[in-house]
Parts: structure tokens; sequence; C-alpha cells
């Protein structure tokens, strides 16, 4: 169900995620700060082994590292920051993209033909408002590097638990590096992948109380084989719920 090139980077970060909150237990007050991961390899759609091993609790914040493996093939090592509420100092200087909401614009499925299909079952994991849409793609020429839509997660579109809420931020901001970076290239239909190496979020807020989420993702710098991509996560009131990004390397496509 969540097959992008085999499973989606973001989905395999979510599980490592929530292990970590299973390993703190549902009474835990602790909440996902920040997460830093390297994707190792490409896993099966088959059983994953998980281990998440604290490396240090304080009172503050906790830091744990979580390995993925799938039989003796290394999948994803992370680093996670958990922490309880706490106070300090307020300010918030961010500014939302100036787009339409939620409300104002069609489903995808509402501008496509009735019988298109999703190029991956991965969308059907979602109810997608794009901000942009062009019905002839390829398009004739290149266009910004920038992706930006509106996404509710189905069939369940909010969770109250902590960890399964950063992990719809995780998916969110892994989402677009490849839609943001082919852009500029997709008119020339070009030969090329390019796997995600690594994927760092911060959680600014939770978005449990929002089923809309604005997915926002700029990928301006594609060379020597890499490009880097960051991506925001917005509410629908303009607040920015988290940030983040990380970088992708190119590989041929296979048969190209």
């Amino acid at each position: 169900d969540w097959e992008i090139w085999g499973p989606m980077g973001g989905y395999v970060a979510a599980v490592a995620l929530r292990a970590v909150g299973a390993h703190l237990g549902p009474d835990h007050p602790a909440r996902p700060v920040s997460f830093s991961c390297h994707y190792l390899g490409v896993a099966r759609f088959e059983a994953v082994d998980i281990a998440v091993v604290a490396l240090r609790e304080g009172r503050g914040a906790s830091s744990y590292r979580v390995s993925i493996t799938q039989g003796d093939r290394p999948i994803l090592e992370a680093l996670v920051w958990a922490s309880a509420a706490s106070e300090g100092l307020e300010h918030d200087e961010t500014a939302p993209p100036a787009v339409p909401g939620p409300g104002a614009l069609p489903s995808l499925r509402d501008l496509l033909p009735p019988d298109a299909d999703p190029p991956f079952p991965f969308w059907e994991n979602f109810d997608p408002k794009p901000v942009t849409f062009e019905v002839d793609w390829p398009p004739d020429g290149p266009r910004e590097a920038i992706w930006q839509e509106w996404l509710r997660f189905l069939p369940t579109p909010t969770w109250d638990d902590p960890w399964v809420d950063g992990g719809r931020t995780l998916i969110l901001v892994d989402l677009p590096s490849w839609p943001a970076a082919q852009r500029v290239h997709a008119w020339t239909n070009p030969p090329w992948m390019a796997p995600t190496l690594d994927l760092n979020v911060a959680f600014h807020r939770s978005t449990s109380d929002h089923e809309w989420l604005l997915c926002d993702g700029v990928a301006p710098v594609s060379t020597a084989g890499l490009f880097g991509w960051t991506g925001k996560v917005w509410s629908d009131a303009g607040q920015l719920l988290a940030s983040g990004g990380g970088q992708c390397l190119y590989r041929p496509m296979p048969n190209a």
C-alpha cells in the first residue's frame, strides 16, 4: 500500500519513529522532537527487525537510536530526540505560502480522467488537492522546482497518539523531494530515479487537530549526481507544523 520504488522512505521512517513510542509505552509523556535517519537499503514488503537503544534518558529530553534490518540487510539507522511538553520563550516569524486553502481547491480525483490510475499505490493513502495542476504531463517545458499539495490521510485523517501523528509528518516532509526536483526536467522524460539518502525533521507542533496538511517542498539545487530538498508542513490556519529535508542520489532507471 505504500509502494514508490519499494516501501516509501517516509513510511519506513514512520515505522522507526513508532518503535520509539512503543519503547516508551503509552503512558510516557514524551513526544517526538526531532528525527534524523540514513536510508541504507530498499526493503521488501516483508517482516523487518527493529531495535531501539536509549542513548541518553534525561529529565528534559531523551535520545534514542533505531535500527531497522531485514535478514542480514541494514535498511535504516535513525536518531530520535523525545521530550515532554515544557515552557520557554515563544515567537513565530514564519509566513505561510500564499496558496488557496483546501476548501477552495478540487480533489485530484476530480481533475483526472475517470479511468486514470495513480502512478504508485502510495497515492491511494491520501485525498490530494494540488495547488497547481496541468492535465497534460509531461509539460512542454521546465517548471519551477516547487511542489505544493494539500493532503488528507485516508482512511483515518488524524491520530491522537503523538508517535503516529509524528509519522504523518515524516511522510509529508519526505514526500516532495522527487516531485519538486523532477518538475524542472519532466518535459525531457529523463531516465533517472533518485533514492533518498537521508531525512531530517524538526517537529514544531502537533498535527493531530488538522485533517488537511499542506506539503510544501522545494529542490532548488541539483548537481553532481545529487539534489537537496527542503519540506515544510503547514496547517490550514497557516501554522508551520514541521520542517526538514535531505539529499537524494541519482540512479539510472531500470532498463534505461
